[in-house]
Protein backbone atom coordinates (compact mmCIF):
# COMPACT_ATOMS: atom_id res chain seq x y z
CA UNK A 1 0.00 0.00 0.00
CA UNK A 2 1.93 3.18 -1.00
CA UNK A 3 2.43 6.00 2.01
CA UNK A 4 2.15 9.62 1.88
CA UNK A 5 4.54 11.31 3.62
CA UNK A 6 3.77 14.39 5.30
CA UNK A 7 5.16 16.34 8.52
CA UNK A 8 4.64 19.80 10.20
CA UNK A 9 7.01 22.35 9.36
CA UNK A 10 7.68 23.91 12.52
CA UNK A 11 9.36 20.76 13.81
CA UNK A 12 12.18 21.01 11.39
CA UNK A 13 13.47 24.62 11.24
CA UNK A 14 14.10 23.98 15.30
CA UNK A 15 16.50 20.93 14.70
CA UNK A 16 18.56 22.41 11.62
CA UNK A 17 20.57 24.49 13.92
CA UNK A 18 22.33 21.53 15.43
CA UNK A 19 24.74 20.64 11.97
CA UNK A 20 24.78 17.03 13.01
CA UNK A 21 26.60 13.83 10.83
CA UNK A 22 23.74 11.51 10.30
CA UNK A 23 24.58 8.01 10.09
CA UNK A 24 23.27 5.37 7.44
CA UNK A 25 23.94 1.63 6.30
CA UNK A 26 22.81 0.19 3.15
CA UNK A 27 23.40 -3.94 2.64
CA UNK A 28 22.49 -3.47 -0.79
CA UNK A 29 20.90 -7.03 -1.60
CA UNK A 30 19.01 -8.73 -4.17
CA UNK A 31 15.48 -9.00 -3.43
CA UNK A 32 12.71 -11.05 -5.50
CA UNK A 33 9.61 -8.62 -5.51
CA UNK A 34 6.31 -8.25 -7.55
CA UNK A 35 6.19 -4.11 -7.43
CA UNK A 36 3.80 -3.69 -10.72
CA UNK A 37 1.46 -6.23 -9.39
CA UNK A 38 2.15 -8.71 -12.28
CA UNK A 39 5.33 -10.14 -12.56
CA UNK A 40 8.33 -11.07 -9.75
CA UNK A 41 11.91 -10.63 -10.35
CA UNK A 42 15.18 -9.97 -8.94
CA UNK A 43 15.41 -6.38 -8.06
CA UNK A 44 17.83 -4.69 -5.86
CA UNK A 45 17.35 -3.06 -2.69
CA UNK A 46 18.55 -2.40 0.44
CA UNK A 47 18.59 -5.28 3.49
CA UNK A 48 16.25 -7.60 1.18
CA UNK A 49 13.36 -5.05 0.88
CA UNK A 50 12.11 -2.73 -1.83
CA UNK A 51 11.19 -0.06 -1.78
CA UNK A 52 14.00 2.22 -0.06
CA UNK A 53 12.62 4.56 2.36
CA UNK A 54 13.42 8.08 2.15
CA UNK A 55 16.40 9.79 3.82
CA UNK A 56 15.35 12.81 5.43
CA UNK A 57 18.42 15.66 6.80
CA UNK A 58 18.75 19.31 7.92
CA UNK A 59 20.64 21.72 5.81
CA UNK A 60 24.14 21.69 6.37
CA UNK A 61 24.47 17.85 7.66
CA UNK A 62 26.44 15.27 6.63
CA UNK A 63 24.68 12.12 5.31
CA UNK A 64 27.23 9.62 6.35
CA UNK A 65 26.93 6.27 4.13
CA UNK A 66 27.94 3.25 4.46
CA UNK A 67 27.68 0.97 1.26
CA UNK A 68 28.05 -2.90 2.24
CA UNK A 69 27.80 -4.65 -1.34
CA UNK A 70 26.08 -7.99 -1.80
CA UNK A 71 26.05 -8.06 -5.02
CA UNK A 72 27.52 -10.31 -7.48
CA UNK A 73 29.09 -6.81 -9.45
CA UNK A 74 30.26 -3.76 -8.39
CA UNK A 75 28.05 -0.66 -7.16
CA UNK A 76 28.28 2.82 -6.50
CA UNK A 77 25.93 5.13 -5.19
CA UNK A 78 25.14 9.12 -6.91
CA UNK A 79 23.97 11.83 -4.54
CA UNK A 80 21.74 12.90 -7.26
CA UNK A 81 21.79 16.96 -7.53
CA UNK A 82 24.46 17.79 -4.42
CA UNK A 83 27.42 19.10 -5.97
CA UNK A 84 30.16 17.74 -3.68
CA UNK A 85 32.23 21.01 -4.21
CA UNK A 86 35.94 19.96 -3.10
CA UNK A 87 34.95 16.39 -2.74
CA UNK A 88 34.57 15.46 -6.35
CA UNK A 89 35.32 11.82 -5.48
CA UNK A 90 32.59 11.30 -3.29
CA UNK A 91 30.15 12.06 -6.82
CA UNK A 92 29.86 7.70 -6.65
CA UNK A 93 29.69 7.79 -10.79
CA UNK A 94 31.73 4.39 -11.64
CA UNK A 95 34.92 4.82 -13.56
CA UNK A 96 34.63 8.65 -13.45
CA UNK A 97 34.86 9.51 -9.91
CA UNK A 98 35.64 6.25 -8.25
CA UNK A 99 36.04 2.19 -9.25
CA UNK A 100 32.78 0.81 -8.31
CA UNK A 101 32.51 -0.76 -5.02
CA UNK A 102 33.18 -4.36 -5.19
CA UNK A 103 31.08 -7.32 -4.66
CA UNK A 104 31.47 -8.28 -0.52
CA UNK A 105 33.08 -4.53 0.20
CA UNK A 106 31.94 -1.53 1.77
CA UNK A 107 32.37 2.00 1.25
CA UNK A 108 31.55 5.26 3.09
CA UNK A 109 30.24 8.26 1.38
CA UNK A 110 30.40 11.48 3.18
CA UNK A 111 27.73 13.80 1.29
CA UNK A 112 27.66 17.30 3.07
CA UNK A 113 24.02 18.34 2.27
CA UNK A 114 24.60 22.32 2.04
CA UNK A 115 21.65 23.53 -0.46
CA UNK A 116 18.53 22.65 0.83
CA UNK A 117 15.86 20.98 -1.81
CA UNK A 118 14.35 17.78 -3.60
CA UNK A 119 16.97 14.94 -4.38
CA UNK A 120 17.34 11.66 -4.53
CA UNK A 121 19.92 8.50 -3.98
CA UNK A 122 20.74 5.96 -6.46
CA UNK A 123 22.85 3.47 -8.24
CA UNK A 124 25.19 4.70 -10.85
CA UNK A 125 27.07 1.67 -12.21
CA UNK A 126 26.04 0.13 -15.26
CA UNK A 127 22.13 0.60 -15.46
CA UNK A 128 21.26 -0.87 -11.69
CA UNK A 129 19.05 2.22 -10.94
CA UNK A 130 16.51 0.61 -12.56
CA UNK A 131 16.60 -2.22 -10.70
CA UNK A 132 15.44 -0.53 -8.17
CA UNK A 133 18.68 0.86 -6.08
CA UNK A 134 16.89 4.65 -5.60
CA UNK A 135 15.90 6.56 -2.57
CA UNK A 136 14.56 10.06 -2.17
CA UNK A 137 16.73 12.20 -0.22
CA UNK A 138 15.44 15.47 1.36
CA UNK A 139 17.48 17.98 2.45
CA UNK A 140 15.15 20.25 4.56
CA UNK A 141 15.39 24.25 4.30
CA UNK A 142 17.19 26.50 7.30
CA UNK A 143 14.92 29.27 6.61
CA UNK A 144 12.58 28.65 3.18
CA UNK A 145 10.85 32.14 2.08
CA UNK A 146 8.01 30.80 1.54
CA UNK A 147 5.48 29.59 4.45
CA UNK A 148 3.73 26.23 4.39
CA UNK A 149 2.18 24.39 7.09
CA UNK A 150 2.99 20.58 5.71
CA UNK A 151 5.49 19.05 3.50
CA UNK A 152 4.44 16.35 1.31
CA UNK A 153 6.40 14.06 -0.82
CA UNK A 154 5.17 12.08 -4.18
CA UNK A 155 8.05 10.07 -5.50
CA UNK A 156 7.35 8.18 -8.96
CA UNK A 157 9.08 5.75 -11.11
CA UNK A 158 8.96 3.26 -13.79
CA UNK A 159 9.04 -0.09 -13.33
CA UNK A 160 10.67 -2.76 -16.21
CA UNK A 161 9.69 -5.95 -15.99
CA UNK A 162 13.02 -7.42 -16.88
CA UNK A 163 16.61 -6.90 -15.35
CA UNK A 164 18.64 -3.77 -16.56
CA UNK A 165 21.40 -6.24 -17.72
CA UNK A 166 18.83 -7.18 -20.18
CA UNK A 167 18.88 -3.30 -21.44
CA UNK A 168 22.87 -2.76 -21.29
CA UNK A 169 22.85 -6.38 -23.12
CA UNK A 170 20.32 -5.23 -25.57
CA UNK A 171 21.98 -1.98 -26.88
CA UNK A 172 25.68 -2.80 -26.37
CA UNK A 173 26.18 -6.24 -27.86
CA UNK A 174 27.03 -6.97 -31.56
CA UNK A 175 23.93 -7.69 -33.95
CA UNK A 176 21.56 -5.75 -31.26
CA UNK A 177 21.26 -2.58 -33.69
CA UNK A 178 17.76 -2.68 -36.08
CA UNK A 179 14.05 -1.63 -35.04
CA UNK A 180 12.69 -2.81 -31.76
CA UNK A 181 9.53 -3.32 -30.04
CA UNK A 182 8.28 -1.13 -27.77
CA UNK A 183 8.79 -2.05 -24.21
CA UNK A 184 6.26 -0.03 -21.82
CA UNK A 185 6.87 0.26 -17.88
CA UNK A 186 4.49 0.08 -15.25
CA UNK A 187 4.10 3.16 -12.81
CA UNK A 188 4.92 2.97 -9.02
CA UNK A 189 3.97 6.13 -6.43
CA UNK A 190 5.85 6.42 -2.90
CA UNK A 191 7.54 2.46 -3.84
CA UNK A 192 3.93 0.77 -4.53
CA UNK A 193 1.92 0.26 -7.33
CA UNK A 194 0.36 3.06 -8.38
CA UNK A 195 -3.43 1.83 -8.54
CA UNK A 196 -2.55 1.79 -4.70
CA UNK A 197 -2.69 5.18 -3.42
CA UNK A 198 -3.61 6.20 0.01
CA UNK A 199 -5.19 9.80 -0.03
CA UNK A 200 -3.22 12.98 0.54
CA UNK A 201 -5.06 14.62 3.23
CA UNK A 202 -6.00 18.18 3.21
CA UNK A 203 -7.41 20.64 5.82
CA UNK A 204 -9.43 23.64 4.39
CA UNK A 205 -7.06 26.20 4.57
CA UNK A 206 -3.81 24.97 5.16
CA UNK A 207 -0.85 25.40 2.56
CA UNK A 208 0.79 22.19 1.13
CA UNK A 209 4.49 21.80 0.02
CA UNK A 210 4.08 18.75 -3.03
CA UNK A 211 7.59 17.80 -3.68
CA UNK A 212 7.45 15.53 -7.13
CA UNK A 213 10.31 13.67 -7.84
CA UNK A 214 11.16 11.36 -10.62
CA UNK A 215 13.28 8.37 -10.07
CA UNK A 216 12.23 6.89 -13.41
CA UNK A 217 14.78 5.38 -15.98
CA UNK A 218 12.78 6.08 -19.03
CA UNK A 219 9.24 7.32 -19.34
CA UNK A 220 7.83 11.32 -18.34
CA UNK A 221 5.21 11.70 -15.33
CA UNK A 222 2.75 14.59 -15.51
CA UNK A 223 1.20 15.34 -12.54
CA UNK A 224 -2.04 18.09 -11.36
CA UNK A 225 -4.62 17.70 -8.81
CA UNK A 226 -8.28 18.88 -9.80
CA UNK A 227 -9.86 21.84 -8.64
CA UNK A 228 -6.03 23.37 -7.57
CA UNK A 229 -3.36 25.53 -9.07
CA UNK A 230 0.09 24.61 -8.19
CA UNK A 231 2.75 27.70 -7.49
CA UNK A 232 5.85 26.40 -8.43
CA UNK A 233 8.93 27.09 -5.75
CA UNK A 234 11.99 24.77 -6.50
CA UNK A 235 13.06 22.98 -9.34
CA UNK A 236 15.64 20.52 -9.26
CA UNK A 237 17.05 21.69 -5.75
CA UNK A 238 17.13 25.39 -6.33
CA UNK A 239 14.40 27.39 -5.08
CA UNK A 240 12.57 29.70 -7.90
CA UNK A 241 10.31 32.60 -8.12
CA UNK A 242 6.80 31.69 -7.88
CA UNK A 243 5.40 29.75 -10.86
CA UNK A 244 1.51 29.27 -11.36
CA UNK A 245 0.66 26.17 -13.31
CA UNK A 246 -2.02 24.05 -13.69
CA UNK A 247 0.47 20.64 -13.62
CA UNK A 248 4.10 19.34 -13.38
CA UNK A 249 5.44 17.50 -16.78
CA UNK A 250 8.41 15.81 -15.15
CA UNK A 251 11.46 14.18 -16.83
CA UNK A 252 13.28 11.27 -15.53
CA UNK A 253 15.63 12.91 -12.49
CA UNK A 254 13.85 15.86 -12.47
CA UNK A 255 12.02 17.37 -8.76
CA UNK A 256 9.89 20.05 -7.90
CA UNK A 257 8.41 21.40 -5.22
CA UNK A 258 4.84 23.19 -5.35
CA UNK A 259 2.97 24.80 -2.78
CA UNK A 260 -0.84 23.90 -3.00
CA UNK A 261 -3.25 26.24 -1.13
CA UNK A 262 -6.44 23.69 0.24
CA UNK A 263 -9.98 25.37 -0.07
CA UNK A 264 -11.70 26.49 2.66
CA UNK A 265 -14.68 24.78 2.75
CA UNK A 266 -14.52 20.32 2.99
CA UNK A 267 -17.69 19.82 1.42
CA UNK A 268 -15.91 17.94 -1.41
CA UNK A 269 -12.65 15.59 -1.95
CA UNK A 270 -10.36 16.04 -5.06
CA UNK A 271 -8.39 13.52 -7.59
CA UNK A 272 -4.92 14.06 -8.09
CA UNK A 273 -3.89 12.39 -11.24
CA UNK A 274 -0.04 11.07 -12.00
CA UNK A 275 0.32 9.90 -15.46
CA UNK A 276 2.76 7.75 -16.73
CA UNK A 277 4.16 8.70 -20.71
CA UNK A 278 6.25 8.39 -23.59
CA UNK A 279 5.46 10.39 -26.42
CA UNK A 280 8.30 9.01 -28.12
CA UNK A 281 6.65 5.07 -28.36
CA UNK A 282 3.28 4.37 -30.20
CA UNK A 283 0.05 5.07 -28.26
CA UNK A 284 -1.58 2.22 -26.43
CA UNK A 285 -4.48 1.81 -24.80
CA UNK A 286 -4.40 1.54 -21.37
CA UNK A 287 -0.67 1.50 -22.12
CA UNK A 288 1.05 4.53 -23.03
CA UNK A 289 -0.14 6.37 -21.60
CA UNK A 290 -0.95 4.82 -18.05
CA UNK A 291 -3.37 6.73 -15.58
CA UNK A 292 -2.75 6.45 -12.14
CA UNK A 293 -5.23 8.73 -9.85
CA UNK A 294 -5.40 9.43 -5.83
CA UNK A 295 -7.95 11.27 -3.70
CA UNK A 296 -7.24 14.87 -2.03
CA UNK A 297 -9.30 13.95 1.27
CA UNK A 298 -10.59 17.02 2.96
CA UNK A 299 -13.23 15.08 4.45
CA UNK A 300 -13.74 11.18 4.86
CA UNK A 301 -16.65 10.18 3.26
CA UNK A 302 -17.16 13.60 1.33
CA UNK A 303 -18.23 13.60 -2.55
CA UNK A 304 -15.47 13.09 -4.90
CA UNK A 305 -15.50 15.87 -7.38
CA UNK A 306 -14.71 13.91 -10.53
CA UNK A 307 -11.70 14.21 -13.10
CA UNK A 308 -12.12 14.11 -16.35
CA UNK A 309 -9.10 12.61 -18.04
CA UNK A 310 -8.79 14.33 -21.80
CA UNK A 311 -6.70 16.93 -23.71
CA UNK A 312 -4.41 18.34 -21.48
CA UNK A 313 -2.85 21.03 -24.19
CA UNK A 314 -5.15 23.71 -22.83
CA UNK A 315 -3.77 23.53 -19.58
CA UNK A 316 -0.16 25.29 -18.18
CA UNK A 317 2.51 23.44 -17.70
CA UNK A 318 5.92 23.96 -16.00
CA UNK A 319 8.28 25.89 -18.09
CA UNK A 320 11.82 26.70 -16.82
CA UNK A 321 12.52 29.41 -19.17
CA UNK A 322 9.36 31.68 -17.22
CA UNK A 323 11.13 30.65 -13.72
CA UNK A 324 13.76 32.41 -11.96
CA UNK A 325 16.34 31.25 -9.68
CA UNK A 326 15.09 33.34 -6.44
CA UNK A 327 18.86 34.01 -5.01
CA UNK A 328 20.74 32.83 -8.72
CA UNK A 329 22.96 34.91 -10.20
CA UNK A 330 22.48 37.13 -13.24
CA UNK A 331 23.02 35.57 -17.21
CA UNK A 332 26.73 34.78 -16.76
CA UNK A 333 28.85 36.13 -19.42
CA UNK A 334 29.97 34.02 -22.45
CA UNK A 335 33.63 32.96 -22.49
CA UNK A 336 33.11 29.50 -24.94
CA UNK A 337 30.70 28.10 -26.68
CA UNK A 338 30.13 24.18 -27.21
CA UNK A 339 27.62 22.37 -29.69
CA UNK A 340 26.62 19.12 -29.07
CA UNK A 341 23.97 17.51 -30.94
CA UNK A 342 21.87 14.11 -29.43
CA UNK A 343 22.42 11.73 -32.51
CA UNK A 344 22.12 7.68 -33.11
CA UNK A 345 25.41 5.99 -33.91
CA UNK A 346 24.65 2.90 -36.26
CA UNK A 347 28.08 0.69 -36.04
CA UNK A 348 29.90 -1.82 -38.33
CA UNK A 349 28.88 -4.32 -35.82
CA UNK A 350 25.28 -3.64 -35.99
CA UNK A 351 24.76 -1.49 -32.32
CA UNK A 352 22.68 0.89 -31.94
CA UNK A 353 24.66 3.58 -30.16
CA UNK A 354 24.41 6.85 -29.37
CA UNK A 355 26.34 10.34 -29.82
CA UNK A 356 26.21 13.75 -27.76
CA UNK A 357 29.85 14.49 -28.78
CA UNK A 358 31.90 12.79 -31.96
CA UNK A 359 32.20 9.22 -30.47
CA UNK A 360 29.66 7.31 -28.03
CA UNK A 361 30.56 7.71 -24.36
CA UNK A 362 32.72 4.56 -22.74
CA UNK A 363 34.26 4.46 -19.84
CA UNK A 364 37.82 4.79 -19.31
CA UNK A 365 40.03 2.35 -17.75
CA UNK A 366 41.09 4.76 -15.20
CA UNK A 367 38.77 6.77 -13.11
CA UNK A 368 38.23 10.51 -15.09
CA UNK A 369 39.32 11.84 -11.93
CA UNK A 370 42.26 9.43 -11.08
CA UNK A 371 43.47 11.11 -14.18
CA UNK A 372 42.87 14.35 -13.80
CA UNK A 373 44.42 14.16 -10.07
CA UNK A 374 47.43 12.10 -11.68
CA UNK A 375 48.71 13.27 -14.74
CA UNK A 376 50.30 16.84 -14.12
CA UNK A 377 50.39 19.22 -16.25
CA UNK A 378 49.04 17.32 -18.76
CA UNK A 379 45.61 17.25 -17.29
CA UNK A 380 44.59 20.55 -19.07
CA UNK A 381 45.28 18.59 -22.44
CA UNK A 382 42.04 16.30 -23.53
CA UNK A 383 44.19 13.96 -25.72
CA UNK A 384 45.29 12.77 -21.87
CA UNK A 385 41.65 10.95 -21.57
CA UNK A 386 39.70 8.61 -23.92
CA UNK A 387 38.53 9.32 -26.95
CA UNK A 388 35.15 8.04 -25.87
CA UNK A 389 35.30 9.61 -22.40
CA UNK A 390 34.62 12.52 -24.98
CA UNK A 391 36.31 15.42 -22.83
CA UNK A 392 36.41 19.28 -22.91
CA UNK A 393 39.22 20.92 -20.66
CA UNK A 394 37.01 23.83 -19.18
CA UNK A 395 39.99 26.38 -17.24
CA UNK A 396 39.23 27.83 -13.95
CA UNK A 397 37.15 30.95 -14.35
CA UNK A 398 35.92 29.97 -18.01
CA UNK A 399 32.38 30.50 -18.23
CA UNK A 400 30.55 28.44 -20.83
CA UNK A 401 27.92 27.80 -23.00
CA UNK A 402 26.41 24.61 -24.13
CA UNK A 403 24.11 24.34 -26.85
CA UNK A 404 22.44 21.14 -27.26
CA UNK A 405 20.51 20.24 -29.90
CA UNK A 406 18.35 16.87 -30.55
CA UNK A 407 17.48 16.20 -34.45
CA UNK A 408 15.69 13.52 -33.70
CA UNK A 409 12.15 12.34 -32.31
CA UNK A 410 12.94 11.14 -28.84
CA UNK A 411 13.24 13.93 -25.65
CA UNK A 412 16.46 13.79 -23.47
CA UNK A 413 16.66 14.84 -20.37
CA UNK A 414 20.36 15.61 -19.41
CA UNK A 415 21.93 15.56 -15.81
CA UNK A 416 24.60 17.40 -15.11
CA UNK A 417 26.83 16.44 -12.40
CA UNK A 418 28.68 18.33 -10.05
CA UNK A 419 27.00 21.94 -11.50
CA UNK A 420 23.94 23.72 -12.26
CA UNK A 421 23.27 25.34 -15.39
CA UNK A 422 21.28 27.96 -16.13
CA UNK A 423 18.85 27.44 -18.56
CA UNK A 424 19.03 30.56 -21.35
CA UNK A 425 16.98 30.00 -24.42
CA UNK A 426 14.82 26.86 -25.76
CA UNK A 427 13.69 26.47 -29.23
CA UNK A 428 12.93 25.07 -32.38
CA UNK A 429 15.48 23.32 -34.75
CA UNK A 430 16.03 24.47 -39.07
CA UNK A 431 13.73 21.90 -40.78
CA UNK A 432 16.88 21.34 -43.05
CA UNK A 433 18.57 20.11 -39.46
CA UNK A 434 15.81 17.14 -38.76
CA UNK A 435 16.79 13.91 -38.70
CA UNK A 436 14.74 10.42 -38.64
CA UNK A 437 14.22 9.09 -35.98
CA UNK A 438 16.39 5.89 -34.84
CA UNK A 439 14.03 4.01 -31.88
CA UNK A 440 12.15 2.27 -34.98
CA UNK A 441 9.01 3.71 -34.01
CA UNK A 442 6.90 6.21 -36.34
CA UNK A 443 7.20 9.19 -34.57
CA UNK A 444 5.23 12.35 -36.12
CA UNK A 445 7.95 14.97 -36.95
CA UNK A 446 6.26 18.67 -35.96
CA UNK A 447 5.85 21.35 -38.21
CA UNK A 448 8.88 23.37 -36.68
CA UNK A 449 7.88 27.03 -37.69
CA UNK A 450 4.66 26.65 -34.69
CA UNK A 451 7.68 26.08 -32.11
CA UNK A 452 8.01 29.15 -30.25
CA UNK A 453 11.60 30.46 -29.13
CA UNK A 454 11.57 30.97 -25.39
CA UNK A 455 14.78 32.87 -23.69
CA UNK A 456 14.73 33.11 -19.78
CA UNK A 457 13.69 36.61 -18.10
CA UNK A 458 15.86 38.05 -14.93
CA UNK A 459 17.92 35.34 -13.21
CA UNK A 460 17.68 32.54 -15.45
CA UNK A 461 16.61 29.23 -13.29
CA UNK A 462 19.17 27.06 -12.19
CA UNK A 463 18.83 22.90 -12.90
CA UNK A 464 20.81 19.76 -12.55
CA UNK A 465 18.79 17.79 -15.25
CA UNK A 466 17.69 19.83 -18.34
CA UNK A 467 14.76 17.86 -20.92
CA UNK A 468 15.52 18.84 -24.43
CA UNK A 469 12.46 18.18 -26.37
CA UNK A 470 12.93 16.10 -29.67
CA UNK A 471 13.47 18.64 -32.79
CA UNK A 472 14.34 21.74 -30.14
CA UNK A 473 17.77 22.84 -28.97
CA UNK A 474 18.54 24.35 -25.69
CA UNK A 475 21.45 26.88 -24.64
CA UNK A 476 22.62 26.27 -21.33
CA UNK A 477 25.64 28.46 -19.26
CA UNK A 478 27.69 27.09 -16.17
CA UNK A 479 30.85 29.01 -14.77
CA UNK A 480 33.95 27.46 -14.49
CA UNK A 481 34.64 28.47 -10.78
CA UNK A 482 34.70 25.07 -9.16
CA UNK A 483 36.76 22.73 -10.16
CA UNK A 484 35.11 19.46 -10.89
CA UNK A 485 34.55 16.61 -13.42
CA UNK A 486 30.77 17.49 -14.89
CA UNK A 487 29.92 13.97 -16.23
CA UNK A 488 26.73 15.53 -18.59
CA UNK A 489 24.38 11.97 -20.07
CA UNK A 490 20.76 11.46 -20.65
CA UNK A 491 19.09 10.28 -17.49
CA UNK A 492 17.12 7.43 -19.58
CA UNK A 493 19.21 4.13 -19.02
CA UNK A 494 19.48 2.48 -22.26
CA UNK A 495 20.74 6.04 -23.36
CA UNK A 496 23.12 6.04 -21.09
CA UNK A 497 24.45 2.82 -21.84
CA UNK A 498 24.15 3.88 -25.74
CA UNK A 499 26.69 6.29 -24.56
CA UNK A 500 25.02 9.31 -25.04
CA UNK A 501 27.52 11.35 -22.35
CA UNK A 502 29.94 14.01 -22.79
CA UNK A 503 32.82 15.18 -20.06
CA UNK A 504 33.80 18.66 -19.17
CA UNK A 505 36.84 18.34 -16.84
CA UNK A 506 36.87 22.33 -15.25
CA UNK A 507 40.49 23.58 -13.75
CA UNK A 508 41.97 20.12 -13.22
CA UNK A 509 45.29 22.17 -12.59
CA UNK A 510 43.65 23.70 -9.18
CA UNK A 511 41.74 20.15 -8.47
CA UNK A 512 45.22 19.20 -7.78
CA UNK A 513 46.04 21.55 -5.28
CA UNK A 514 42.77 21.65 -3.27
CA UNK A 515 41.98 18.19 -3.29
CA UNK A 516 42.63 14.28 -2.81
CA UNK A 517 41.70 11.25 -3.95
CA UNK A 518 41.84 9.14 -0.95
CA UNK A 519 44.35 6.14 -0.45
CA UNK A 520 40.88 3.95 0.11
CA UNK A 521 39.70 4.50 -3.33
CA UNK A 522 42.81 4.10 -4.94
CA UNK A 523 43.57 0.38 -3.51
CA UNK A 524 39.42 -0.22 -4.32
CA UNK A 525 40.72 -0.07 -7.82
CA UNK A 526 43.95 -1.97 -7.27
CA UNK A 527 41.85 -4.63 -5.85
CA UNK A 528 40.22 -5.66 -8.52
CA UNK A 529 42.59 -5.34 -11.38
CA UNK A 530 42.08 -1.49 -12.44
CA UNK A 531 44.36 1.20 -12.73
CA UNK A 532 44.03 4.50 -10.48
CA UNK A 533 46.37 7.02 -12.14
CA UNK A 534 47.94 8.20 -15.12
CA UNK A 535 46.33 8.66 -18.77
CA UNK A 536 43.25 6.81 -19.74
CA UNK A 537 44.71 3.18 -19.67
CA UNK A 538 46.98 4.14 -16.99
CA UNK A 539 50.35 4.41 -18.68
CA UNK A 540 51.97 7.60 -18.57
CA UNK A 541 51.87 10.82 -20.97
CA UNK A 542 50.23 10.02 -24.35
CA UNK A 543 51.61 6.37 -24.25
CA UNK A 544 47.67 4.64 -24.99
CA UNK A 545 48.87 1.22 -25.69
CA UNK A 546 45.97 -1.34 -24.56
CA UNK A 547 43.18 1.69 -25.75
CA UNK A 548 40.58 -0.52 -27.30
CA UNK A 549 39.32 0.57 -30.75
CA UNK A 550 36.73 3.09 -31.29
CA UNK A 551 33.57 2.48 -32.30
CA UNK A 552 33.33 2.25 -36.38
CA UNK A 553 30.19 3.67 -37.62
CA UNK A 554 28.29 1.62 -40.28
CA UNK A 555 28.89 3.06 -44.23
CA UNK A 556 25.66 4.99 -45.42
CA UNK A 557 22.87 2.81 -47.32
CA UNK A 558 23.83 2.97 -50.87
CA UNK A 559 21.21 5.36 -53.11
Amino acid sequence: MLRLVAFPVFALIWHVCLAANVQLTWNITYVQVNRDGYLAYRAIGVDNALPIPPVYVDQGDTLVLTVFNSLDVPVTIHAHGLLQKGTAHMDGAAQISQCGIPPRESFTYRILADKSGTYWLHAHDKALVADGLRAPFIVHDAKCPYEYDEDVLIYLEDWYQSASADTIEGVTKPDSGGPRSPIYTYGLINGYNGNDTEPIKFVPGKRYRIRVLSMSTTEWWKFSISGHKLKVIEADGVLSTPHMVDGLDVAPGQRYSAIVTAHNSDEFNFIYNCTLYSDFMPLAKGVNPRYYTGVIEYRAGAPTKQHVIGDDSQLTWDDDTKMSALNGPAELPVDRQILLSARGFNTADNRSLRVLGTLPYADQQVPTLFTAMTTGNLAMDPRVYSPQAQVSVIPHMQNVEVMIKNPQGQPHPFHFHATQVQVIERGPLLPNELEPSTTGFNVTVPDVSKISIRRSQGKPMLRDTVNVPSYEYVKLRFSGAEPAIIYTHCHIAAHMAAGLAVTFVVAPDVMQRTQIIPEELTQMCLRQGLKASGNAVGNQGLNFTGLPPVPVKAPLPSA
